[in-house]
């Protein structure tokens, strides 16, 4: 949804109007991982994303300021897209979410170790992981 379309004034319904729907926070989340991503890079997420879903949730996502289009180095062709300031602080809503994964599914070995680090200093992963995304 764009800015100005939104059901009401809570703050739960705001943030779910721009990033709540079955895509964006897995395009936030491709972002987190690889600081940058071309269109290409979002459709070989193993989840499948079609083509016409995956153009709407950046153009919401680009309007609602939460990632930015920068131009390719090698090509005039393709776009990056990357996360601006506003989606970065998305990281701690990211890390709840993945620990209440591990909780209630089986999740990957790599994920339980990374989160085995999250909970020994959650503030200090978020801080340092928010560093490296600005960067």
């Amino acid at each position: 949804m764009a800015k100005s379309k939104k059901r009401s004034d809570c703050p739960v319904s705001c943030s779910l109007d721009i990033w709540g729907d079955k895509w964006s926070l897995l395009i936030i989340r491709d972002l987190m991982t690889a600081k940058q991503c071309t269109y290409g890079d979002f459709l070989k997420s193993p989840e499948g994303i079609a083509t016409n879903i995956l153009a709407s949730r950046l153009q919401t996502l680009e309007e609602n300021k939460i990632i930015e289009k920068l131009d390719h180095p090698d090509s005039k062709a393709k776009v990056l897209y990357k996360l601006t300031r506003k989606g970065i602080d998305l990281l701690p809503i990211m890390v709840e979410i993945n620990l209440w994964a591990e909780k209630y599914f089986s999740i990957p070995d790599d994920r339980k170790q990374q989160l085995k680090e999250v909970k020994k200093d959650k503030a200090g992963f978020i801080k340092a992981f928010t560093k490296n995304l600005v960067s």
